[in-house]
């Protein structure tokens, strides 16, 4: 720091030993205590109480340094008179100097064994009192001081008496900033300053700021204490209370609670760890003070251990005579799925133990998942718990939150048991495939200990701390694909497909189910409304297009609605729905039946697609003009769907001369391929046999039957590769009208599993290649 020398009178100079301090500054006209320890400071203290008890102290500019060398050392400090000199223990020394001149170093003339310097007093140009700015500014520093003071009462009355009293202006500024809490830098500034005005008015700022700081200060302070206070007063009469209920023989409160929780846990039968871990809560908990936040935390724990169904179990009702009866009764077809569950129950019954299978009940949306996993509960007589994991992406949703985060809670699955009520309920996980992650952990993750049967016997929640067996409980999960589903949590479970329904069963679902719930539900019986099949079938086939029968009902329930509004218009009134004036319920019809072309024609030919509803027929189309080989590729075509289509042009390029086609097509002919409904996404490898039957037909000439359809991956040699949904995909093609599917050769094992009425209806040829293909194909 520069030293402001305004002003300035040198008086005289002098060689004197020097003090280096660390962490204080002193002022002349003060007094000031303080302790040394370090050698050289001590031998410099001796040196000066031998040579007129002078020592010059100034201050080091880094306190974390030990010794400090010349560079390190203010050059402005104070010329102090040695008053007392007391020896202490561990080797340390405490001084009491009085401040008399301020004093610059001019030289440092020895630095061992101790520092002398040579040193130029300085005493400032005589401050004029009586001038009129000069009083002004000396009011003002009185005047802060004192406002600094209203909050900070630390500053005595003695003192303050004493400033204001005070003639000597310099001698005012130092004693008040001697006196303030200020920072090093801010007090070292004003010993720099020797224009005692300049020196004033930095002051003045100074005070101005800490009146400001002390403020806050006395803010937070009245905060504190109101809140000690109020602690306080609830300790003690929480204290009274207790004492006047032990006087009168009355054990409410804390204890009483402790014995509640005792009482309750000694009713359960529960392993011998968790036993332990919970009495050394119910110990902390009795040594705490009704007003302590972590009582709170203990309470909800022990509340939880006690409404844990350790005990309860519900007796499994292993008639497979009454399981099946259920099954039926609640579900049309589905003959996979009741018939895996048949299986358990069978193995059960003859076991008498068996840990519970997980299962994953795959499929399209409306098909009846959820329902079925609710009427294999019914069936096994346990308890119904559902679980929804759409959307969630916090582990500790399934595990729980550690209890030191404020309002932390057990999980889901500890949650759901305690719902449940028994340790062996049908724990159903829904929507699986719907979970996220993100930084909060993955709860696909926390999920593989629970639905691993060799791992869940001893299940820990983060928030129980506690193992909990799972292995009694029957886990069925549901998805609509597996797609998302991570491969190690996959692995876990036993896949069972539902696939969307047939026109038949939706209307046997339909007449069976839907109707009669929708009816009851809108208060109509048999007397004042009939809908016969012809209706349902109307609304099958022109008002949905869906692989489950969500869409369904909601149309039944719109019929419903209608009819009710005509009954309040003429009570006397019975509704008839039929066919023919469907629309009045229902509008216009909103899709109409896939018919296959009627007539065979060039470049044009029906493909087979999978939806999340259902399959679907699919026409890819063929143009072929004059240009210069150019391949157009239309119809919102995804990546794979692109390749396919190169595939086919590279087939059909090194096969030109055995399919009757122009061998230089690709470079004086432009191709365009074309799948409608342009504004529907399409993807997946298995139109690539459709591409290429099109392609070829498009560049002979020949037509290809209007009643054949096909589905395969066609590679570039012409091999066909297996693909997936056939089902879907007959199903699409018997609605279609279609009399002839092509399919590739490994997929002729999946012919079993076709519905009846599309085996009975449709020819379906499994081929090797594409001549295969061509040759049923063409006409």
């Amino acid at each position: 720091m520069e030293v402001s020398m305004n002003q300035v009178i040198m008086k005289q100079t002098q060689a004197l030993p020097m003090i280096v301090v660390r962490g204080l500054v002193v002022f002349p006209n003060t007094l000031l205590h303080f302790d040394m320890a370090r050698e050289k400071s001590i031998l410099a203290l001796e040196n000066a109480m031998v040579n007129k008890q002078l020592a010059f102290v100034t201050m080091q500019k880094d306190i974390t340094i030990e010794n400090p060398a010349p560079e390190d050392i203010e050059t402005m400090g104070t010329i102090c008179k040695i008053t007392q000199v007391v020896k202490m223990p561990n080797n340390t020394v405490r001084v009491l100097v009085e401040g008399l001149k301020r004093a610059k170093i001019s030289e440092i003339l020895k630095t061992k064994p101790y520092f002398v310097s040579l040193v130029d007093e300085i005493e400032p140009e005589e401050f004029d009192e009586e001038e009129l700015e000069n009083e002004a500014l000396k009011r003002k520093l009185i005047d802060e001081f004192m406002n600094y003071r209203e909050f900070n009462r630390k500053v005595s009355g003695e003192f303050l008496f004493t400033q204001q009293n005070t003639d000597d202006t310099s001698r005012l500024a130092d004693n008040l900033a001697s006196n303030l809490p200020l920072k090093l830098s801010d007090k070292q500034e004003i010993l720099n300053t020797v224009d005692v005005k300049t020196r004033v008015e930095n002051l003045i700022s100074l005070l101005i700021r800490e009146t400001e700081i002390a403020k806050i200060d006395s803010v937070i302070d009245k905060k504190v204490k109101s809140n000690i206070d109020k602690n306080q007063r609830e300790y003690f009469l929480r204290e009274q209370m207790k004492v006047i209920q032990e006087e009168l023989g009355d054990k409410e409160g804390v204890e009483l609670e402790a014995e509640e929780y005792k009482q309750k846990l000694s009713e359960l039968d529960l392993p011998e760890a968790v036993r332990e871990k919970c009495d050394k809560e119910l110990e902390r908990f009795m040594k705490m003070s009704y007003s302590n936040p972590e009582s709170n935390v203990i309470r909800t724990y022990l509340t939880w251990v006690c409404d844990l169904p350790w005990n309860n179990v519900t007796k499994d009702t292993l008639s497979i005579k009454k399981a099946k009866a259920v099954l039926a009764k609640d579900h049309y077809g589905l003959e996979k799925v009741k018939e895996r569950i048949l299986e358990f129950l069978a193995v059960k019954q003859i076991t008498g133990t068996m840990a519970g299978p997980i299962l994953c009940l795959v499929g399209p949306p409306g098909v009846g998942k959820t329902s079925i996993a609710k009427s294999i509960a019914e069936s096994m007589g346990r308890t119904y718990v559902r679980i929804s994991l759409g959307g969630i992406r916090d582990e500790a949703d399934i595990r729980g939150h550690r209890r030191t985060y404020i309002g932390s809670m057990p999980g889901r699955i500890i949650t759901a048991l305690k719902q449940a009520g028994t340790n062996n309920p049908l724990m159903l996980f829904d929507e699986i495939d719907k979970m996220g992650s993100d930084y909060k952990g993955d709860p696909s993750a926390a999920l593989l200990e629970v639905l691993d049967a060799e791992q869940n016997t001893k299940f820990r929640d983060h928030f129980m701390e506690i193992d909990f067996d799972l292995s009694n409980i029957l886990f069925i999960a549901t998805a609509n694909t597996l797609d998302t589903i991570p491969r190690p949590l996959l692995d876990r479970m036993e896949i069972i497909e539902l696939p969307g329904y047939t026109s038949e069963e939706k209307f046997h679902i339909a007449k069976r189910h839907l109707l009669p719930k929708q009816l009851k539900k809108h208060g109509l019986k048999n007397d004042n409304i009939s809908i016969n099949d012809g209706a349902i079938r109307t609304v099958i086939e022109h008002y949905t297009r869906e692989a489950g029968v969500r869409t369904l009902e909601r149309k039944i329930a719109n019929i419903c609605r209608k009819a009710a509004l005509l009954l309040v218009d003429d009570p006397e009134t019975k509704v008839r729905v039929t066919a023919r004036n469907m629309e009045e319920f229902l509008g216009k019809h909103l899709f109409e039946r896939e018919q296959a072309s009627k007539k065979d024609e060039v470049g044009i030919v029906t493909g087979l697609a999978w939806t999340q509803v259902g399959g679907d027929t699919l026409s890819v189309e063929v143009n072929v003009m004059q240009g210069t080989g150019n391949l157009e590729l239309t119809g919102q075509l995804g990546d794979v769907m692109k390749e396919s289509a190169k595939a086919a042009v590279s087939f059909v390029r090194a096969n030109a001369e055995n399919l009757d086609i122009d061998g230089e097509f690709y470079q004086n002919r432009d191709i365009h391929i074309h799948v409608p409904e342009g504004a529907t996404p399409k993807d997946g490898p298995s139109a690539g046999i459709t591409i290429a039957t099109a392609l070829t037909s498009a560049l002979s000439g020949k037509k290809v039957k209007h009643d054949v359809a096909m589905t395969g991956e066609i590679t570039i040699r012409g091999r066909v590769l297996p693909i997936g949904g056939l089902r879907e995909k007959t199903l699409a093609a018997y609605r279609a009208g279609i009399k002839t599917i092509i399919i590739p050769w490994e997929n002729k094992k999946d012919i079993d599993e076709l519905e009846p009425v599309v085996k009975e209806n449709i020819d379906i040829k499994p081929v090797h290649d594409m001549n295969e293909v061509l040759h049923i194909a063409l006409a």
